[in-house]
This record gives C-alpha cells, sequence and structure tokens, in this order.
C-alpha cells in the first residue's frame, strides 16, 4: 500500500491531503451540525475562503445542505463520511512495528525509519525527508502559521522541504522558541527562515536568547517585534518539534551545574519546550522563556514530533504521557526498538 500510495503521489502530490481535509470537514460537521462556515472556521482553524471553495465543492457533490441553522450532512453525506474513514485508514496504513509504537505511546500515526540517527548522518538525513513527506501527507489546502522548534531533526526536515509544499498552500514559518546559544544551522531562527526559503512562505524571526531571566522576559515582552512573533506563535495552527535527552539539552541550555544536580536527582529523562520531565512525563522543572508552552501542544491541530536516536528513547517514551493523542510522530529504528522493548 506505501508503494502504491507513493506512485499516486507523484500523479496527485496533494491526493492524501486534499483526502484528509475533506474527510475532517465532513467529520467536524458531522459532530457539531448545523454549523455555519464561521464556526466551521473556528474549530477547524482555517480560513473562511478555504471552507468556503471546500464546502462549496462538497456541496456540489451532494454532500452537504445548509440551512439557516447552518451546514449538516445529507444522507449521501453520511454515507460517504464512513466510507471515507475506512478508506483513510487503509491509506494511511502503519506497517506492524509502527503501528505497535503508535498505539504503545497513544498517539495518532508514527513513521519508523530504519538505522539509528546516534550512529548515521544518512539516517538523520532520512528522517528528514520522511518528516517532510508527513508534513504533505498532513497538510490540508489552506493558509498555515507553522511554529517551529530548533535542533538537527528540525534541521533536516528543513533541508528537505521543497517549493511543491506550498501547492494550495500558503507558509508563515515562526520560531516558536529564543536561541540557545549552539550551532546557528540548529537555531530555530534559522530553521524557521530556512523552512520559509524552500516553500516560497514567509518569515518571523525571534531575535532573543531562550534562557532569560523572569524579569527580563517581562521587560521584553512589551517590545514591538518581540511581541508581533509571539503574537504570531499564539496564530500557530500546525507545529514542528522534537524531543530532547534531558543531559543532553542540560549541557545545549548551559544550565547552572546545582540546576543540572536538581534535575538529576529529579531523574528527568526528557526536555520540550523549556519543561524537563521525568519518565512518568511528570514535569520537574519548567525553565522561564520565550516562545510556546507545552500546554499549547493540544491545541494546535496539526503537530509533527520529528525525534529519532537511540539516546532519545526515554525521553520519547515519557513524553507520550504528555503529547495529545492526535500526534504524528517520525523516528528511528535506534529509538523505537528500545521503546518497544520496554
Amino acid at each position: 500500500m506505501k508503494n502504491t500510495i507513493s506512485v499516486l503521489q507523484n500523479i496527485i502530490p496533494d491526493m492524501l491531503a486534499v483526502l484528509n481535509s475533506r474527510y475532517r470537514i465532513l467529520e467536524v460537521i458531522s459532530l457539531h451540525q448545523p454549523i455555519g462556515r464561521r464556526a466551521l472556521s473556528e474549530v477547524m482553524n482555517l480560513s473562511e475562503r478555504t471552507l468556503r471553495t471546500e464546502t462549496s465543492f462538497l456541496r456540489s457533490q451532494g454532500l452537504l445542505f445548509s440551512s439557516k441553522s447552518g451546514m449538516s450532512l445529507t444522507s449521501k453525506g453520511k454515507q460517504v463520511f464512513n466510507q471515507m474513514e475506512g478508506i483513510l485508514e487503509r491509506l494511511m496504513k502503519m506497517d506492524l512495528k509502527e503501528e505497535t509504537l503508535a498505539k504503545k505511546l497513544n498517539i495518532q500515526f508514527c513513521r519508523i525509519v530504519p538505522g539509528d540517527s546516534d550512529l548515521s548522518l544518512s539516517v538523520l538525513n532520512e528522517l528528514g525527508i520522511q518528516a517532510a513527506r508527513m508534513f504533505n501527507e498532513l497538510l490540508p489546502e489552506g493558509e498555515f502559521v507553522v511554529a517551529v522548534t530548533g535542533g538537527s531533526s528540525l534541521a533536516a526536515m528543513a533541508e528537505n522541504m521543497t517549493f511543491e509544499l506550498s501547492d494550495n498552500r500558503h507558509f508563515t514559518f515562526v520560531p516558536a522558541r529564543g536561541g540557545l546559544g549552539d550551532l546557528m544551522s540548529i537555531q530555530a531562527n534559522s530553521i524557521s527562515d530556512l523552512m520559509a526559503q524552500k516553500t516560497g512562505g514567509a518569515n518571523t524571526a525571534l531575535f532573543v536568547p531562550d534562557n532569560l531571566s523572569e524579569a527580563v522576559l517581562n521587560l521584553l515582552k512589551d517590545e514591538p517585534t518581540i511581541r508581533h512573533t509571539l503574537d504570531m506563535m499564539k496564530q500557530a495552527n500546525c507545529l514542528l518539534y522534537s524531543v530532547g535527552n534531558a543531559k543532553i539539552m542540560m549541557e545545549r541550555r548551559k544550565l547552572a551545574d546545582d540546576l543540572k544536580n536538581e534535575l538529576i536527582a529529579k531523574q528527568a529523562v526528557g526536555e520540550a519546550f523549556g519543561c524537563y520531565f521525568d519518565k512518568q512525563g511528570k514535569i520537574v522543572h519548567r525553565l522561564s522563556r520565550f516562545g510556546l508552552q507545552i500546554e499549547d501542544v493540544a491545541r494546535i491541530p496539526y503537530a509533527i514530533a520529528i525525534a529519532g536516536g537511540s539516546s532519545k528513547s526515554n525521553a520519547i517514551k515519557a513524553f507520550s504521557h504528555i503529547a495529545p493523542d492526535h500526534t504524528w510522530l517520525v523516528t528511528d529504528e535506534g529509538a523505537a526498538n528500545l521503546i518497544l522493548k520496554g
């Protein structure tokens, strides 16, 4: 089935995106009918212009009807909606290991790349290729504000993005965090800008470090350019992020020795969005930082996590206790095999 999808995607690049988009519209209408276009736009976090085009098509196919109260599914619409559920399930079918991992992590979908990205740059590049492909498969047509974190996995994804991703889509990329003081190429700011260049989208920058004191954070938040970027983050309807190994992230963030010792004592295994968490997903420390907070992840409808390497297995497993169930994950066998072995 995967090979069939790949062939069809070469002829109809947006096939899965369109199918997924129209299925979600029917799904939301089915749950909330009758529903007006404005309310539908708010629920789906899509522009009314995009929904007008899609709902007009669905209405022309006899799947929707409109009344003063809003849109509802016709009997044919209900039948097609039920049929599409099975079709999409088959199209997006994971292999046995991917399905087992998704169930174990309690997430919607996962793709496993052969190898271990801790040991091979080619595996890291393949993570990026698969993440860019998943990005294309997951997103429907429309306008997207894409929040992006940093790290080598996201940098690999950015390198593998193309202008074709912007067919019937418009992207505005925004860094989801400040700088960490490490390599410029894996900073959120740099990756966000590269993604914009690769796709022909727009970019909003954030030129501040991530590890500032609470007092300085509060002072800078009112600076106009920073306020604009923070406001754009709040509008994000797509999120691309990674999950870090706690000890590695302590070093990248250059944490003070006393805080490192405290986190080790609290058995922190992972880090995401400035939060360090233990094996049960309990947050044991939260940094003061610019950017999206871990609580924001659940409200963003399209969320892709890109995290591989055996060193991240415990972090990924722990984060699954926090991650919303609509999460899509791209990982590798280095991490997946250790997670599945328990």
